[in-house]
């Protein structure tokens, strides 16, 4: 198993775990990237999203996406882990904890203050797992977000 950042030639593929990460939560409609909106943002020449693939015996096994935050309480930037994602076939080895591990260690290397993701509220495997890696759930706070038409609404 290697760990190792995505190359624009396997946008294909990328877009298809992103697609599978999206039918395993049960929401493949909501799906609106391309290939090309893929090569425009984590391949682009200044990427500010990143993609991390684990390799099993030449073979595609799994992604982690993800991009720097801030915290200001810290005064110091972290990882956002947007999606972490591993075929079924390739579950139950290791290689989702061998992704946070890797990004743990850019977070340590880099001086990052904390490596933070969502969860879906039924996800209990994940939520099973991440709390088995010593993970806090941050049940005081509410997610919000605004999309679509209530975005183009504020921003008028």
């Amino acid at each position: 198993m290697i760990i190792r950042p995505a190359k624009s030639e396997e946008v294909g593929e990328v877009l298809q775990l992103i697609n599978d990460l999206a039918t395993y939560e049960k929401a493949p409609e909501q799906v609106e990237a391309s290939k090309d909106d893929l090569l425009n943002t984590i391949f682009a020449k200044e990427p500010r999203v990143f993609c991390d693939l684990v390799e099993v015996d030449g073979q595609i096994a799994g992604m982690a996406i993800w991009f720097l935050n801030y915290s200001t309480w810290q005064a110091k930037h972290g990882i956002y882990l947007e999606d972490l994602f591993i075929k079924p076939e390739y579950r139950g080895r290791g290689y989702g904890k061998a992704l946070l591990k890797h990004l743990a260690k850019i977070c340590d290397e880099k001086g990052y203050g904390r490596l933070q993701w969502w969860v879906l509220d039924w996800n209990s495997p994940a939520i099973e797992f991440y709390r088995s890696l010593g993970a806090e759930a941050m049940d005081e706070w509410t997610v919000y977000r605004t999309s679509g038409k209530a975005l183009k609404d504020l921003g008028n």
